[in-house]
């Protein structure tokens, strides 16, 4: 079995792209109208997908209550000091180990992104 991609429901898929594609990186794969809204694929061509699906429809609260994800950046000192020129706050790193560090923050929506880098 293969794992295909996650859907996430947002409330507006312009701020969404701006934070998974411009602040994050994730490759727009496919954006199109959908009968319920419309749709933006986020991944790389053969890789697992982030899909983010936008109806217009109220979002269920609290949303995606006890899941986060995790997105390792090629490059996490570059991002961080991206997103601190955007202000957006983040919590000090966790490092549950020596070798490994991720920092937690909402997305538009609320969701839980976690940001994790392996340290060498």
């Amino acid at each position: 079995m293969k794992f295909t991609w996650t859907t996430l429901q947002v409330s507006n898929l312009d701020k969404s792209l701006a934070f998974y594609h411009d602040l994050l990186g994730l490759p727009i794969h496919s954006r199109f109208p959908a009968k319920s809204g419309e749709i933006a694929m986020l991944g790389t061509p053969d890789g697992t997908k982030l899909e983010l699906l936008c109806t217009g429809a109220p979002l269920p609260h609290p949303v995606g209550l006890g899941i986060s994800m995790g997105f390792a950046p090629d490059n996490m000192d570059a991002l961080l000091r991206t997103l601190e020129a955007h202000d957006i706050p983040l919590p000090p790193p966790a490092s549950p180990n020596p070798s490994l560090r991720f920092y937690f923050l909402p997305d538009p929506d609320g969701y839980t992104i976690q940001l994790v880098e392996e340290l060498v």
